[in-house]
């Protein structure tokens, strides 16, 4: 058998098994405060930090301009080797030094890139480094907009959670109650059993809910990795947007993908400025040390070579034409995106501040109506009414307070549309004036 400890060894280590709970249970509240919330900025900032198509088009564009350095030097000389006029029959065959006229010859070639042709080589890939620039706002803008809205679609689908959790505890109320009035004799069974299904039909909608959430916070993840999974912090104010209605052409000036459309027509008119200085043909110089048999000289060769443009107006000018017509179909189709957007943008801001309006309208009409309606069908009941209409007002409560968070829902996504036409930290971004909701 075992001795007991005596009491006094008892109480002690029994106050020293609870402070080392009590610090345990304080480390652990600790650690769990510690835990960073998931902010919007935060969101916002993992997901730029591990994109991996801001990498690649900050790599496309180092490489332009690398290659931009490279097309405005002279191309590298030739060197050339080799044995002229070796004989291959009779007595000499194969002798590199009886016959006079074989010559075992050393030489070197240089074109002469002219300096216009090799500034717009250059020129041609700065335009496109800057075009892979542009790339790379379309790309954060892109970003930030589908990262937004992720993380708002996160946001309200847990409010619309919350609030289907908050209309289930108010109905197993109504439960107990029905069971009550059937066991006192003033209430039927089939009021009970409605009232149960009512219940059920609210879980239901509660698991849908739950599936949405979990959809949801994959797609977040994509963005922002495993801090999808934790507690979302405050939305931002949805009750602001940069886009002003009354300068919006003035605003989509800097619309990263009309920019970028701008960069590709200035890429395409370099291409062009390529093509004319290509009229003017290139010289090669050559220069060859031969060296013979003992018996004779040695021997220095200069050669000059010129291409012969004898066709240019079917060749060279057929070549500038092409280019041309390449920008200005670039130019074209820029003017052309630049009106779309501008309409789509105006129509995205039109339907952003009439969803504004209407969420006021439940919030001041809608809601408390559907609410009242539900507090006199409840009045009702408890003085002998029917339990249906109880059911049926608390259903269309549900759905009008559900109905509100999802219009909610869609304005947000038309802020974050409408937020991020723009990357957020343009300097033109920086500068839009704020519009607050209404068209000027």
């Amino acid at each position: 058998m075992f001795a007991l400890l005596p009491t006094a060894r008892r109480g002690r280590r029994t106050r020293l098994s609870s402070t080392v709970a009590g610090l345990c249970l304080a480390v652990a509240g600790l650690s769990a405060h510690a835990e960073p919330i998931l902010t919007f900025d935060r969101a916002l900032r993992l997901a730029q930090e591990r994109s991996r198509q801001l990498v690649a088009q900050d790599a496309s564009a180092s490489a332009s301009r690398e290659m931009a350095v490279a097309a405005a030097q002279l191309p590298d000389p030739t060197l050339k080797a080799g044995i002229n006029n070796l004989p291959v029959t009779g007595p000499d065959s194969f002798s590199t030094t009886r016959d006079f006229m074989t010559m075992r010859s050393i030489g070197v070639t240089q074109e002469f890139t002219r300096d216009d042709k090799r500034r717009a080589r250059a020129a041609r890939f700065d335009r496109e480094a800057e075009a892979a620039g542009a790339a790379r706002a379309v790309a954060l803008a892109s970003l930030q907009r589908d990262t937004a809205t992720a993380r708002l679609d996160l946001h309200y689908q847990e409010r619309i959670r919350e609030l289907l959790v908050t209309q289930r505890d108010e109905a197993a109320l109504q439960v107990e109650a029905a069971d009550a009035a059937y066991r006192g004799g003033r209430g039927s069974q089939a009021d009970a059993f409605a009232a149960r299904s009512a219940v059920a039909l609210i879980d239901d909608r509660i698991r849908q809910a739950d599936s949405q959430i979990a959809t949801a916070k994959t797609k977040l993840g994509r963005w922002v990795g495993e801090d999808a999974q934790r507690a979302l912090g405050e939305p931002p104010n949805l009750t602001e947007v940069h886009v002003d209605a009354s300068r919006l052409d003035t605003q989509l000036a800097h619309h990263p993908e009309l920019a970028l459309m701008a960069k590709q027509e200035e890429v395409a008119r370099a291409d062009a400025d390529v093509a004319q200085s290509n009229k003017h043909a290139d010289w090669s110089v050559e220069l060859m040390y031969s060296q013979r048999g003992p018996a004779y000289s040695n021997m220095v060769s200069l050669n000059v070579s010129i291409p012969l443009q004898l066709d240019q107006k079917n060749r060279q000018d057929r070549e500038v034409a092409a280019k041309l017509a390449v920008a200005e179909q670039m130019r074209a189709q820029l003017e052309e995106a630049t009106r779309e957007h501008v309409a789509e943008t105006r129509g995205w801001l039109q339907t952003w501040q009439g969803n504004r309006d209407r969420l006021a309208r439940y919030d001041s009409a809608l809601i408390p109506l559907a609410a009242e309606r539900t507090r006199a069908a409840i009045a009702a009941y408890r003085g002998g009414g029917p339990l249906s209409a109880v059911l049926e007002a608390r259903r269309m409560e549900i759905d009008t307070r559900m109905d509100r968070v999802r219009l909610e829902m869609e304005t947000a996504g038309l802020w974050a549309r409408l937020n991020y036409l723009i990357p957020a930290g343009h300097d033109a971004a920086a500068q839009d004036h704020i519009a607050t909701g209404t068209e000027k």
